[in-house]
């Protein structure tokens, strides 16, 4: 035993918390994902039988790579647990991934084993994998292997700051990176999670509709599990049926992407009148994973009261770094919050120092809850460091009573004329525009001005978009070398899993 450490250390897993409650009450209900439903107890026994039986399987485990391609699906968290409590690192793979992207991911980190839904079956069977040994395929066959593994409990040699997952970037600006995350990081991730929150606690329910393959679905899925509540995954987002699940369910905390809302928000007056005010155990509507636009803050804020909306920003390195908390929602506008309990945050300029109240700079932040870094990549994990802090590349700026305002992606910034342009700011405008459901705004290459600016408008269904009653709406709140030159009406933004925009992509049309 180490005897730097007390002889009552128990160090910290994703699973601790499911195991101490199917301990002591294993037949409280756990998780339900459509007709199917476990129990703690359950939930337990298979998760230890992923354990005995990927031990089974690989001898070795400490360490090694598997890599988990489905939505969201009954399996998901045991065997996330499971797995990681053999040591193993999980990579969450996008499930809208094609047969090249995870030929490139297991090129990168070389996996031994893969865990496929049937659905996505022919995506891994297309894919190169030389350092796979076993497909194992949700269902039957999954279902048998289970049954033939032995139950077996967590790796000894486990530490806490041992990675569980292995969760590649969405790849906003093109290239994905392998973020690695800790035990110790989560784990500690759900105990402010929970106190900032109010929704995670043995007696509440959640809702859960992100893709548990990114990291916050994963974290606001597991955090209920975790403290022994129960959660309800809902294995496709259907706007209607979320209204339907919050009404019937009792749920006390939902967690949702912005555009998850604005798809809500769009749907028939009617359909939105039958479910207004009919959400009473509601603690939380929390919003993550990219920008959520003022005037959708004001409709959530209406639509679902006032004392509920939560808005985090952070990022899969930096986990949660900030919050708007509900009382502030309508006070402090186009506003991302206060620093995250346990956060220290830090606007430095391009020498690295601290920029003044009212003055831009690139945010870093430090906490428990930060990545462990880049999978094999040092460089680049050293590039994004400073003193122990961490960037992602966003712009920000922080008023005198210390809330921050994200102004935007450094690498967003557009220069026209030789005047730094902030993208978000003219986007904010945009989605204020009741013709538009969204829009998205990116510099393109100008012989001129060095670059111009270029809008991508997605009009809501029914409604014409008039452009120059659009560049009047505008300039009534930009100044003029703001506002859009070129206008191009498209059926959607590309986005990646979490919902992050992809702008690399709309430069590429």
């Amino acid at each position: 035993m180490d005897m730097m450490r007390p002889p009552t250390y128990r160090g910290l897993t994703v699973s601790a918390g499911l195991h101490a409650t199917a301990e002591a009450t294993p037949g409280r209900a756990a998780i339900r994902v459509g007709d199917q439903a476990l129990s703690y107890g359950q939930l337990a026994a298979r998760l230890r039988r992923v354990t005995g039986g990927i031990r089974k399987l690989l001898g070795r485990t400490h360490g090694e790579r598997v890599l988990l391609l489905a939505p969201n699906c009954i399996e998901y968290i045991e065997l996330v647990c499971g797995l990681s409590d053999a040591g193993v690192i999980v990579s969450t793979v996008n499930p809208r991934s094609n047969s090249r992207d995870l030929t490139a991911l297991a090129a990168d980190c070389t996996p031994r084993v893969v865990f496929v839904h049937p659905d996505l079956d022919p995506v891994a069977r297309a894919a190169s994998l030389p350092s796979v040994e076993r497909i194992l395929v949700l269902g039957p066959e999954y279902e048998s292997w289970l049954a033939a593994s032995p139950e077996d409990g967590i790796e000894p040699e486990l530490e806490e700051t041992d990675a569980f997952a292995l969760v590649y970037t969405s790849g906003t600006t093109g290239r994905p990176k392998g973020v690695l995350l800790s035990h110790r990081s989560r784990t500690l991730t759900f105990f402010a999670m929970a106190m900032e929150y109010g929704c995670f606690g043995p007696e509440d329910r959640h809702l859960s509709i992100a893709p548990m393959a990114h990291g916050a679905g994963f974290a606001f899925t597991m955090a209920p599990i975790f403290f022994g509540g129960h959660v309800e995954v809902l294995p496709r987002f259907d706007p209607e049926r979320v209204l339907h699940s919050l009404d019937r369910g009792m749920f006390s905390g939902t967690f949702m992407v912005p555009t998850h809302y604005q798809a809500i928000l769009t749907l028939e007056a009617s359909v939105l009148g039958r479910y207004r005010g009919r959400t009473p155990a509601l603690k939380s509507v929390i919003s993550n994973a990219s920008a959520l636009p003022q005037a959708t803050k004001e409709k959530i804020v209406d639509y679902f009261g006032e004392g509920v909306l939560h808005e985090a920003y952070g990022s899969t390195e930096g986990g949660v770094v900030t919050n708007l908390r509900p009382h502030d929602q309508l006070r402090k506008m186009q506003c991302v919050g206060t620093p995250f309990p346990c956060t220290s945050i830090k606007l430095l300029d391009d020498e690295g120092s601290e920029v003044e109240p009212g003055q831009v700079g690139e945010l870093y932040s430090a906490s428990p809850f930060l990545f462990s870094g880049y999978w094999n990549l040092p460089e680049e994990t050293a590039a994004c460091m400073r003193d122990g802090y961490v960037s992602v590349g966003d712009v920000a700026r922080r008023d005198t009573e210390g809330y921050l305002y994200i102004v935007d992606r450094k690498k967003d910034m557009v220069i026209s004329g030789g005047l730094n342009i902030y993208p978000r700011e003219i986007e904010e405008v945009l989605h204020r525009h009741p013709a538009i459901r969204e829009a998205a705004v990116i510099g393109v290459p100008d012989e001129r001005w060095g670059e111009r600016l270029r809008a991508f408008i997605v009009t809501r269904p029914g409604l014409h978009l008039d452009l120059p009653e659009l560049e009047a709406f505008c300039r009534d709140s930009l100044s003029s070398y703001k506002v859009p030159r070129e206008v191009r009406i498209i059926d959607e933004l590309p986005r990646n899993a979490a919902g992050k925009v992809l702008k690399h992509q709309l430069r590429r049309d």
